[in-house]
């Protein structure tokens, strides 16, 4: 109706709010219940009456949680919203029983104060209806003790109740490396009493059942692994029939690595849809995944159906042979399974041992099309000059090997050309002790190898297993204008994997001393 008025031309006054004394001072103010303004009324009734003023919170020095009543331990930072809302839980009967909280936050204090100030606005029903907000602060004494897990390690290193055994049958460590830093990332072994390094693996051990049972199944969830668990009576309490055990959970990694060629057995093969049988393991997760790298062919085989039946690797990366590429032809259209491409072409490719010494040339097939051209040195499997004992090859009638099954390219240039240049990111590493069995010389140079292999690795496949750990800027790393100029513009694309974030002091020195065991 007011829109047609205004249509038609007549006058519409404005609708104003009538304003009134207050009782008290007499200011204008808008009408209320109470017939006070919100200074008067502010000095004559405090809502916060009753609400706690001071109260205490528990906090464990070691491990940096918080305790929440009555037994279990919250992980928080300070000043977090994990944290704030500890807090208030705290103050939660009163706050809920005499007025509605509308915003919490907290008040900066120092650090090594063991107070933690957090400031409440709050509404309550004041005179006659009317409804006033008003702030509150809060002080939180912080009362440090330690947790039962950090008191049991304080007063014996070596109390634990579960231990999880991490072992794979293979001669290197790439897959422990792997899932170092998967571990670190998500914090699965955050609650771990102590861990220790051996010859075969790495064992973990926990002051409780349950965080050993929530370890193996991250575990289960990253690798194809198999387990197995057995518990050892400690002590018996016959008057209260209480029974006291050490756990034991067994875990056995996959033997199959990334990279390694494989020769199915008759059986798999056929689960398959007549898969390989040559095939190469391109990925391995919480399954494994098979390439033909003669036809293109792909299968996922889970650990269920791996375990079923066993199999071992025909050749692994440790075997690999250079080989130089003299001509690509018949390509094929890309590909991409589980974020690789690949493309089939034919290859001819001599040994780089060979190359100027004889003319022994192959012609093979290949999935790296997409990849190779004409000068490029490439690693792969010689098939032509080995000598396979394999059990399951024996089982296929009449198969004829191939002379050489090609893998990946080689950055072996790009490397002499990086040599003895720093790396602008560096990973973090788990706090480990090793065993007496696993020292020695030897062993410590065997390891560190391994390890610089690794991040070699990761450098020439920066999204395939990057992308799945958190990277730390180097703060040791200085980028030279001539090294700049030598390397080109053909760097691998780590920059945007790079966290903004830089190990600490204290992480560094814990992991010079880990490396240093």
């Amino acid at each position: 109706m007011d829109m047609d008025m205004a249509s038609s031309g007549m006058f519409v006054p404005p609708q104003t709010l009538g304003t009134v004394l207050c009782c008290i001072c007499g200011v204008p103010m808008e009408p209320n219940p109470a017939n006070m303004c919100a200074r008067c009324l502010r000095s004559r009734v405090d809502i916060t009456e009753g609400l706690p003023r001071h109260a205490a919170i528990v906090h464990c020095p070691e491990c940096s949680s918080w305790l929440q009543p009555p037994r279990s331990w919250l992980r928080a930072e300070l000043e977090s919203p994990a944290l704030l809302s500890l807090c208030l839980r705290r103050i939660h009967k009163p706050l809920s029983r005499l007025v509605r909280l509308v915003h919490g936050e907290f008040v900066w204090t120092e650090p090594h104060s063991k107070r933690i100030h957090v400031k409440l606005r709050v509404q309550r029903e004041a005179l006659h209806g009317a409804i006033l907000e008003q702030s509150h602060l809060v002080e939180f004494t912080v009362q440090d003790r330690l947790c039962e897990s950090c008191s049991r390690a304080q007063a014996s290193p070596d109390q634990w109740v579960a231990t999880v055994q991490l072992r794979q049958h293979v001669p290197h460590r790439r897959t422990f490396f792997f899932l170092e830093q998967l571990i670190l990332r998500h914090g699965a072994a955050a609650r771990a009493v102590r861990i220790k390094e051996t010859s075969s693996g790495v064992d973990f051990f926990f002051g409780h059942r349950s965080h050993a049972m929530k370890f193996v199944e991250f575990v289960s969830g990253v690798v194809p692994v198999r387990r197995r668990s057995d518990k050892q009576l400690v002590s018996h309490d016959t008057k209260s029939n209480n029974y006291n055990y050490k756990y034991t959970f067994s875990v056995e990694i996959c033997p199959i690595c990334r990279e390694d060629l494989i020769c199915l057995p008759p059986k798999v093969s056929n689960s398959l849809g007549n898969l390989g049988p040559l095939v190469i393991c391109a990925k391995v997760s919480n399954s494994i995944l098979l390439v033909d790298p003669e036809t293109l062919r792909t299968a996922f085989l889970d650990a269920d159906e791996y375990w079923r039946t066993p199999f071992g690797a025909l050749l692994s990366s440790r075997q690999l042979v250079e080989f130089i590429v003299l001509d690509v032809k018949e390509k094929t259209p890309e590909v991409t399974v589980s974020g690789s491409r690949y493309c089939l072409a034919r290859v001819e490719v001599a040994r780089m041992s060979d190359f100027g010494q004889n003319d022994t040339t192959f012609d093979v097939k290949t999935h790296l099309g997409h990849l190779l051209k004409e000068g490029d040195v490439v690693l792969g499997y010689d098939l032509y000059s080995a000598n396979s004992n394999d059990v399951e090859m024996d089982k296929y009638k009449g198969f004829e090997l191939p002379y050489a099954i090609l893998i990946k390219k080689s950055y072996e240039e790009k490397r002499q050309r990086k040599h003895g240049k720093q790396r602008k990111w560096r990973l973090k590493r788990m706090q480990m002790e090793v065993d007496d069995g696993a020292r020695g010389r030897g062993s410590e140079e065997k390891r560190n190898n391994e390890y610089e292999e690794f991040l070699r690795e990761l450098e020439e496949n920066p999204t395939g297993m990057l992308d799945q750990m958190t990277i730390y800027k180097n703060k040791d790393h200085r980028p030279s204008e001539t090294a700049s100029m030598l390397s080109g513009d053909d760097d691998l694309p780590l920059d945007e994997l790079i966290s903004k974030l830089e190990l600490s002091d204290d992480e560094e020195g814990e992991e010079d001393e880990d490396m240093a065991q």
